[in-house]
């Protein structure tokens, strides 16, 4: 994965931390499938991701509005990975919602 392609801000920032179970137990599918299904959802700006090879991974998805944040919370097989995360894949997460008033960085241009 790279970095997101980001518009300027204001826009919110799902931040995902989470420590992975041992085994995959079908996660590379769905995490596929959710990374696919989320580009699709209205408001959905963008998502970077890493693991180590401890299992802990951070994810952050970039939304346009809250509301757009919600809307992906409740899609029907967004919550169904969200039920399997809780019995199989992850020992422990947190999420966090940051409003992302201001973005710079090195590299390419943005815009």
């Amino acid at each position: 994965m790279s970095f997101a392609d980001l518009p300027e801000p204001p826009y919110y920032a799902v931040i995902f931390s989470s420590q992975r179970t041992e085994g995959d137990n079908g996660y590379g599918d769905m995490a596929d499938r959710m990374v696919a299904l989320a580009s699709e959802q209205p408001g959905f700006l963008g998502i970077e991701s890493t693991r180590g090879a401890d299992g802990f991974g951070i994810t952050v998805s970039y939304f346009r509005t809250l509301e757009d944040i919600a809307a992906w919370k409740a899609n029907a097989e967004h919550r169904e990975a969200q039920r399997l995360g809780h019995q199989r894949w992850y020992g422990h997460f947190e999420l966090r919602i940051a409003k992302v008033e201001r973005a710079y960085g090195k590299g390419r241009p943005r815009g």
